[in-house]
């Protein structure tokens, strides 16, 4: 996480909703030689979010395990012409927030399907949602046996909010003019 205290304002709730939001991340946890990292959906639980792996991801084995999983929302270059004051230097603009804690395995694969599935469906309403009950027992049955159902208990939340705001205010909203279109829209607290 940036160090910079001005980036770090964001309250853990306000950290654990965007994370919760965006639905997706990066999980690493410890492994030999190299660190192992897992790109996930998830979603949030009683005391962390739950997600799932398949049987054959190097994760599984290392349950129970320390864990990070990373969550990034938008980002940007930012170029120091855009601020209109001298002596900038180029920069990236981004958010993004860790939740770390404790990967262990979750009890209820079809139930947490059904969480997984209900909370992105929703995002896509008016169109009906979709179920697992509309696949084929076999095919539902091939599928579950594939994954496996696990949940980060969250000991740890940090933000980075870094959106231009150890800049003047004059000199951020500059800038925010020449950013994306969602990215602006959080350079200028709307």
């Amino acid at each position: 996480m940036h160090p910079n205290p001005a980036f770090r304002q964001t309250s853990r709730d306000d950290n654990l909703a965007f994370a919760t939001r965006r639905g997706f991340g990066m999980l690493t946890c410890p492994g030999d030689p190299w660190p192992l990292a897992a790109h996930i959906p998830f979603v949030p639980c009683d005391g962390g979010v739950e997600f799932h792996l398949v049987r054959s991801n190097p994760i599984c084995r290392a349950v129970p395990a320390p864990a990070l999983l990373a969550v990034s929302g938008v980002d940007g270059y930012i170029s120091p012409d855009w601020y209109e004051v001298p002596d900038q230097v180029p920069t990236w603009n981004y958010v993004a927030v860790h939740l770390r804690g404790r990967i262990e395995p979750a009890p209820d694969l079809r139930a947490h399907l059904e969480r997984l599935s209900e909370a992105f469906e929703t995002r896509l309403l008016p169109k009906p949602i979709w179920r697992l009950d509309k696949m084929g027992d076999d095919a539902l049955a091939r599928m579950m046996r594939a994954i496996l159902p696990f949940r980060l208990i969250v000991e740890d939340v940090q933000g980075t909010w870094k959106l231009s705001q150890n800049k003047p205010d004059d000199v951020r909203l500059r800038a925010a003019d020449h950013a994306s279109p969602e990215l602006a829209v959080l350079m200028r607290g709307d």
